[in-house]
């Protein structure tokens, strides 16, 4: 619940929204100050399917050489579906050592190959097939899938513009209930929150599930949840 708090005196009127807003020492007489949450919902454009590329093998350049065998699976499989497998995005690359600590000296075990790749897809009718073969690759790790909007900014613009409505409503009838007439706005600020939805890639079915019908893709036929941007502005309004 939201709290109200009205002041008036000498003409000056003050309203804060919630209890997470700041009061304004000297704010300027005939003002009145409102805090409001507003929200912009919208169908996601976008698929962000995000993995890594982990292969460990003896020697530095085993794991190197597996890792880029890997890569050249994905690329087939990128293609087979359709998409230009420069269109993923590398987004880290390493190479380290492995020891084994189980004794008082560390053993060197092998080396470990860590790669991120992220693929945007327009096509949500490619999410499913494209998560489930990866999932088949024994070298992909971590699979994470996020729906997002291209055009982020306009959303958040738009999540503004509902907020400071609400401002104005707010305003209005403070400056209504003290017997004045609300003026134009003096100065605003705004904070907003975009809020992603992030699905889990499943672990893999053992090898002798896989050999019986496969089941759909967990993603088929649900749709992709919305996007929600969420905006607070603190405006001052001047008063007449």
């Amino acid at each position: 619940m939201k709290r109200i708090l009205l002041l008036i005196a000498i003409a000056t009127v003050s309203l804060a929204a919630s209890a997470q807003e700041r009061p304004i020492y000297g704010q300027p007489q005939n003002t009145v100050y409102v805090g409001a949450d507003g929200k912009f919902e919208s169908p996601p454009d976008t698929a962000v399917v995000q993995f890594n590329i982990s292969a460990q093998e003896d020697s530095s350049k085993a794991a190197s050489d597996r890792a880029a065998e890997a890569a050249e699976q994905i690329r087939r499989m990128l293609r087979s579906n359709g998409i230009e497998p420069k269109s993923a995005e590398i987004g880290f690359y390493s190479l380290e050592p492995v020891y084994d600590y189980r004794t008082p000296k560390r053993k060197l075990i092998g080396y470990r190959v860590n790669t991120g790749v992220s693929v945007k897809l327009k096509d949500f009718s490619k999410v499913g097939p494209i998560v489930q073969q990866l999932s088949d690759l024994d070298v992909t790790q971590n699979q994470t899938l996020s729906y997002t909007l291209e055009n982020m900014d306009a959303a958040k613009t738009k999540a503004v513009e509902d907020a400071l409505q609400r401002a104005r409503r707010s305003a209005a009838a403070v400056a209504q209930a003290g017997g004045r007439t609300l003026g134009e706005l003096s100065s605003a600020s705004v904070d907003t929150v975009e809020q992603i939805p992030i699905i889990r890639g499943a672990m893999r079915a053992p090898m002798a599930m896989r050999a019986e019908a496969a089941p759909p893709p967990a993603t088929e036929e649900f749709s992709a949840q919305k996007i929600t941007v969420t905006a607070h502005v603190n405006a001052l309004f001047l008063l007449k």
